[in-house]
């Protein structure tokens, strides 16, 4: 999953593709890259930011939407917490839905459901504004895990089949260093849940703490030592800003990994 932030402030790429023109030309390049999906946010989820309006993410994201959806036949995901911007996104030709808060309006489970669209689950504790203040868990995997269920079960209660559900363990998101060592350790866990499981590590500042690379697009290969982690547990999805050199990662780590019975 490739990713494109066509927001002013994402904490890597913040104002590289704001410019819709330059966000299609990116979209398009990942695409030929290899990228099996177009994940587009219009709204930044770094630690600290502040939520926007869903007129802004609409204005933002939906042109961008529009012109690719005409150029590239993989799907592209809408990455909103906003059933409205969601919404919006599906009727331009989105058609996967990435949800930081696992579907809590109960509006786009319903709106996933109707369109038969595949969602993806992703665990955070607290907001974006105050997430990363003072993370605490009594055992993070079992506690992210329980979370991730809870919210798949509801899905598949609104009506979404199991078979399009993804979770998320959230890296990054209301997490310490540590917590997030420890759900890198044990992706198993999430890989055996009966869901597929999507892994968003890529230039994140975790990888700062372990390479002391402060410049986010110099995490490269911090990135992809969690990608091939990833791939040697099971993870189907791995979101990623960096396509072209991660296909790469996938290629050979698929290759060398032991096949699950």
């Amino acid at each position: 999953m490739g990713i494109l932030n066509v927001t002013p402030d994402s904490f890597s790429d913040g104002g590289d593709f704001l410019d819709t023109q330059k966000a299609i030309e990116h979209g398009l390049e990942m695409a030929q890259q290899g990228a099996a999906i177009i994940d587009i946010g219009a709204e930044s989820t770094r630690p600290g930011s502040k939520p926007i309006s869903a007129k802004e993410q609409i204005e933002r994201a939906i042109p961008v939407i529009e012109k690719l959806t005409g150029k590239i036949k993989i799907p592209i995901s809408i990455d909103s917490k906003d059933y409205e911007v969601v919404k919006a996104a599906i009727d331009a030709g989105a058609s996967i839905i990435n949800d930081i808060t696992a579907l809590s309006d109960e509006r786009t489970a319903k709106l996933a459901a109707e369109k038969k669209l595949p969602v993806i689950l992703m665990h955070m504790q607290n907001s974006p504004a105050t997430m990363q203040l003072e993370p605490q868990y009594k055992d993070v995997v079992k506690e992210v895990l329980d979370y991730l269920l809870t919210r798949a079960k509801a899905a598949q209660k609104a009506g979404i089949e199991k078979e399009k559900i993804f979770i998320d363990p959230g890296i990054g998101f209301g997490k310490t260093l540590q917590h997030n060592i420890e759900l890198l350790q044990n992706l198993n866990v999430f890989v055996n849940s009966g869901y597929r499981v999507l892994l968003g590590t890529s230039r994140k500042k975790f990888i700062a703490a372990l390479t002391d690379k402060e410049e986010p697009k110099e995490r490269i290969f911090g990135t992809a030592a969690t990608v091939t982690l990833a791939v040697a547990a099971g993870v189907s999805i791995v979101r990623v800003h960096d396509v072209a050199e991660m296909i790469d990662v996938v290629k050979v780590a698929n290759k060398l990994r032991k096949q699950r019975a």
